[in-house]
């Protein structure tokens, strides 16, 4: 059997993106043991890279040996115990997942619906929080990947913190490309991936806990029921001077990768950062409106890195995915949930940001539709 060689596409989906030749030198960097004094310092400059990132002083701050869906369990099995009550927002296809998170901890999820493409309510949520006195926590997406809608995390924590609720914030498709700011808006817990706007391969997952959250974790009155994910275990290996407790093999490697990203993003500066993902999207917005595409989200609560566009009616959705990949070596996303066959979903993410791949993917729009791009 032939050894596998990937083609060279565009990443302009929901992720991964596109990674730089820098982090993947980084990959092939020599392996050494998890254990290594030298690797330990290296995970302790990650933690600070993270810190930087997450915008936090919090001392629990590390990356999930596995994708973002393993930081939203760490989150959820490490915070919630049998019988707690946990108010979940859902205006997305990630916003189930996390119900899904605190019915298998055995907890009683009271749901906060709102439509797809559409940010959280904040007055659906107070009365949420008011009807439900005592609810442990309150879990909402950030960043909706599934819809490209922004909710207003400083006034969802400040709910959760008038009402005794730890707040639970999925930032996967946050954090890299616009402002994720855990001490200024009290977060408890924040998980995100390596994938998206940090454009590091998949396969870790940064995440934050606050003071109050450690607190939580370590007067637990029941186990954590993932041994791989307790992070009372977890942090013997991560956190401490000199030896650090055996716990798992780490992902050396892409822990390497992790590393160089961050460096990237430090480099950049986070407001740089951020006015490109704006400045993009605003190029990509105003191409996609003059071959005659709309976007799906009210500009107040659009995410520059993720666009959803609207399939015009008539179109064949897959076959104009097929054609941008087979012809045109870009790859896009295609619609989740009750937007499935109704919206493309185009990520502007990380290194994939740029002039030249708004331009590229606009243009090979223009043709698989006959449409003349500007």
């Amino acid at each position: 059997m032939p050894r596998f060689d990937p083609p060279d596409v565009l990443l302009l989906g929901p992720g991964p993106s596109p990674v730089p030749r820098r982090i993947l030198d980084a990959l092939a960097r020599p392996t050494i043991g998890h254990l290594d004094p030298r690797f330990v310092g290296m995970m302790d400059e990650l933690k600070e890279l993270l810190r930087f990132a997450f915008q936090t002083g919090n001392a629990l701050t590390l990356p999930v040996s596995a994708p973002g869906s393993a930081g939203m369990e760490t989150a959820f099995v490490n915070l919630i115990e049998p019988g707690d009550t946990v108010v979940v927002c859902r205006n997305g296809v990630f916003g189930a997942r996390m119900r899904e998170n605190v019915v298998r901890a055995g907890a009683t999820a009271v749901m906060v619906e709102d439509a797809f493409g559409t940010a959280i309510d904040l007055d659906k949520v107070e009365a949420a929080l008011r009807a439900n006195p005592g609810a442990k926590a309150l879990a909402f997406v950030h960043a909706e990947t599934s819809t490209g809608v922004q909710s207003d995390a400083a006034a969802l924590c400040r709910l959760a913190r008038e009402h005794g609720a730890l707040a639970i914030v999925d930032a996967v498709t946050s954090l890299g490309g616009i402002p994720v700011l855990a001490d200024a808006w009290g977060a408890d817990a924040i998980y995100s991936g390596s994938q998206k706007c940090l454009s590091a391969p998949p396969g870790l997952s940064p995440v934050t806990f606050s003071a109050r959250a450690v607190e939580v974790i370590t007067s637990r009155k029941t186990p954590v029921q993932s041994w791989f994910l307790d992070l009372g275990l977890v942090m013997g290996y991560w956190q401490g001077s000199g030896a650090r407790a055996y716990h798992h093999t780490a992902p050396i490697n892409m822990l390497y990768a992790l590393h160089e990203a961050l460096l990237g993003l430090q480099e950049e500066g986070l407001e740089a950062a951020f006015a490109r993902h704006r400045d993009n999207h605003l190029r990509l917005r105003d191409g996609l409106a003059a071959i005659g595409l709309d976007l799906l989200v009210a500009e107040a609560a659009r995410l520059p890195q993720l666009n959803a566009v609207k399939v015009p009616d008539g179109v064949d959705e897959a076959g104009v995915r097929r054609r941008l990949l087979n012809d045109f070596s870009i790859e896009i996303g295609a619609g989740l949930g009750e937007l499935a066959g109704k919206i493309w979903r185009i990520g502007l993410m990380g290194a994939g940001s740029t002039p030249g791949n708004v331009d590229r993917v606009v243009g090979a729009l223009a043709e698989c539709l006959g449409r003349k791009a500007a």
